[in-house]
Order: C-alpha cells, then structure tokens, then sequence
C-alpha cells in the first residue's frame, strides 16, 4: 500500500509500504480522509519533536522512517481476535494518543500525560496518511450517524481546543482572546462559543485567518501588525480578559498573551514549541496571574462528535483543500508553509 513517511525535516515521501494486519486486540481502519496537523507542519519544517530518531518508541516500538498522520477517519475493514467494540463497516475515528498505562498519571486515568506519550502517526504505530492502519480497539471511536468522513477528520483536532477550553477557567459570560487563529486557534474560537463565553478576541496577522474567525465567532479582531493588541484588549475590555489562549508557538506571543489579561487571570497554553520562550515572571506574580499548559485531550472524543452534530466545528467552513496522498508535500506541507490563507487540508489516500 502507499504510505507518507517522515525521513527527516522536509524529508516526506509516500512510498510502498507492507499492509499491516489487525492481531490479537487490534482494528483496521482503511483511511477516508486525514488531515494536515500543526503538529504535522512542525514536524516537517523542524523535527523531530514527537518523531522517534535515535531510538524505538517504548509504546510504539517504532523509530523512523515512520507513517504520518493522526488526524484521520475511515472504515473497519477487519478486526482481530477478542474486538467487541466496533464491527467491520463501521465508521470510526482514531483518538491516536500512545500511552504505556503503567505511570502514574496513567493509573490515574489522565492518560495524555503519560510519561511515554506518544501519537499514532507521529511516534510510530502506523498512520493516517495511508491507505490502511491498524490499532488498539480502546483508540477506536464509532461515528454517530449523519457524520461524513470529512467530519469525522475533524474530531482530533477539535478534541484539543474542547480539551484546551474545558481545562480554563472559563465560564459563561466570560471574555477571552485567542492568539494565533490557525486550524487550533478557530476551534478554540468555536469551543469558547460552545461555553457560553460572551466575548471572544482574535489576535492574528493574516487577514485571511482573521476574516475566518469572524465567521466562527469571534466577537472582534486585531491585527498585531496594525495595533498593539495587548493594549487594544485593555481597551476594549476595561482591564483584561480573564483568559488568553496562546495557538502560535511564537515566544513574543506568549508574554503578549500572559500581559493581555485581567488581574487573576489566566493564560491557556496550547502550543507545541520548536525553541524557547522568554517570559517576565513579575507580569504574572504582580497581578496574581495564572499560567498553565494543555497537552492534547483524554475522554473528550464522544463530547466533540455530539457538539458536531449540534453545528459546532464543521468542516464546510474548515476545509480549504483537498488533495490527494501523491501530493502531500507540494500541496498540503509546502502549501501551509506558503499560503497563509489556508486552514484545514485534508488528504484522500487512494
């Protein structure tokens, strides 16, 4: 079958690869539609960061060249000995965290903390940008009905803004900002709306992005280049907002985020970090502010495709390409690094 593997930084190539099977425990999946993840983009423009290199992951057992991709939706095709959960036909969505089960936080059910995190399709294990994949009954989710493919695509990366949101502070009638409003940021944007949250800041450079976020919610927009958007929010909301999200990954952008909020307010942080950041930690102390990270979602799938079939995160307004596995780095990796404008590309690996 063909398969997209990471080799190295800028090193995709959709080669040949062997079927897998599904053994004792597992499912196989053959893939609808996967989509192109910031994580993804990361790992293309400056892995590894979750891609293991030197040595085996200890869930995956893996090491690279590894098949990409976590975002993903298809069919059962087979189910191995001891599966009650899904049937063949079904369609599912992968909730793709790797965990070892044993740590301590795994023992305490927070499995996205695991102390050997990993993600199916970044760590190993097989992936999305594929044509089939195989994997552990317990990541398999079945589709409600009247969910497509596309959708179904969609759950992961809607599963960490619900996460990302659910985890803060926010409460209904509240005021936030996103910062950055790429793929995460709009979710973030449409699960502070799912919450009740009366007013909703984006903060992005793209026009594009930002004329996006309008259409999913956002209460109002700034554009860091045009003005400074910390205090533009102070401005608009009288002394902060009570929490900031921080979706660029951009070490200027977080000590923005942090300062853009309210005394006893709190910064979410969502991204994924290819260097460090500088920060003043007197702008947290001095105004009792909190700061706290998020790391992907645990036991929120079931919610996402519930909240999906009430309107929330739909791909129409989502999706801006749609391409095929063979061009997977010319138009979906090269084409995110290039064109601002885009927000989701989803891949048909046939």
């Amino acid at each position: 079958m063909k398969a997209a593997r990471w080799h190295n930084a800028r090193d995709i190539r959709v080669e040949e690869v062997e079927e897998p099977k599904a053994g004792k425990g597992k499912v196989k999946i053959k893939v609808e539609w996967a989509g192109i993840c910031g994580s993804d983009l990361h790992e293309y423009a400056a892995g590894p960061i979750f891609v293991p290199v030197q040595e085996p992951h200890p869930v995956s057992k893996d090491v690279a060249p590894i098949i990409m991709g976590h975002e993903f939706s298809g069919q059962v095709v087979e189910v191995g000995e001891g599966v009650t959960k899904v049937k063949v036909g079904d369609p599912v969505v992968v909730e793709p965290i790797l965990r070892c089960g044993e740590c301590p936080a795994c023992k305490k059910g927070k499995y996205n903390l695991c102390e050997s995190l990993g993600f199916h399709g970044l760590s190993g294990g097989g992936g999305g940008f594929s044509e089939y994949t195989v994997v552990d009954e317990h990541m398999v989710h079945k589709m409600p009905e009247g969910l497509s493919y596309e959708q179904g695509a969609l759950v992961e990366p809607a599963a960490v803004a619900l996460h990302a949101v659910r985890l803060s502070k926010i409460k209904p009638g509240d005021k936030a900002a996103v910062f950055g409003t790429g793929p995460i940021g709009l979710l973030v944007i449409e699960a502070l709306k799912a919450a009740g949250t009366s007013e909703i800041y984006a903060v992005e450079v793209s026009k594009e992005r930002l004329q996006k976020a309008k259409e999913l919610g956002a209460t109002s927009v700034i554009n860091p280049i045009e003005e400074d958007p910390v205090q533009k929010l102070h401005e608009l909301t009288d002394g902060g907002v009570d929490v900031a999200f921080e979706v660029t990954g951009i070490p200027a952008v977080l000590q923005q985020a942090i300062d853009s909020t309210a005394f006893e307010g709190e910064t979410v942080i969502v991204s994924i970090w290819e260097k460090e950041a500088g920060i003043q930690p007197n702008n947290i102390v001095l105004k009792e502010r909190n700061v706290k990270g998020i790391i992907a979602y645990r036991d929120i799938f079931p919610a996402v495709m519930e909240l999906m079939k009430r309107g929330y995160f739909q791909a129409e307004k989502l999706v801006t390409k749609r391409i095929k596995l063979n061009d997977i780095v010319a138009e979906g990796f090269e084409t995110l690094i290039k064109e601002k404008d885009q927000v989701k590309i989803l891949v048909k690996p046939e």
